[in-house]
Order: structure tokens, then C-alpha cells, then sequence
């Protein structure tokens, strides 16, 4: 199936359910939506980290503390 069929597929369940439900669809859509977009951000952060610390671009425990005491 692809992406076009699914969409259509999806618009014709939406437009089965009633008026008052169609916010708690929203909200569950909106989930979906969050949550793929903060595991897209996780990944992102560990790629960036995992750069940073093949490129030594890091900070070691003990210089981190030592910046927080300066």
C-alpha cells in the first residue's frame, strides 16, 4: 500500500467518525506526531554526540566540573 492509499484510507475513517470525537483523533494524531519528532531529536543528539567524541570535540568529567568552579 502505499503513502497516497494509506492517507486516503485514513481520510475515510475520519470522515466516518462523529463531530464530538473528532478532538480526541486530533489529540491522539498530535501524539503520534510529538513523539516521532522527539525520537527524531534523540537520534540526532546521540549522532551528534557520538561526533563530538570520535572527533575529541568532548569535555572530561573533571574538566566539566573544574569550568562549573571557575
Amino acid at each position: 500500500m502505499t503513502v497516497a492509499e494509506i492517507r486516503e484510507q485514513i481520510e475515510d475513517y475520519i470522515d466516518q467518525i462523529p463531530p464530538d470525537h473528532l478532538g480526541s483523533v486530533l489529540d491522539f494524531v498530535a501524539f503520534l506526531a510529538d513523539r516521532n519528532s522527539e525520537h527524531a531529536t534523540e537520534e540526532y543528539e546521540v549522532e551528534l554526540a557520538k561526533q563530538e567524541y570520535r572527533s575529541g570535540d568532548f569535555l572530561t568529567l573533571e574538566e566539566y566540573h573544574s569550568q562549573g568552579s571557575k
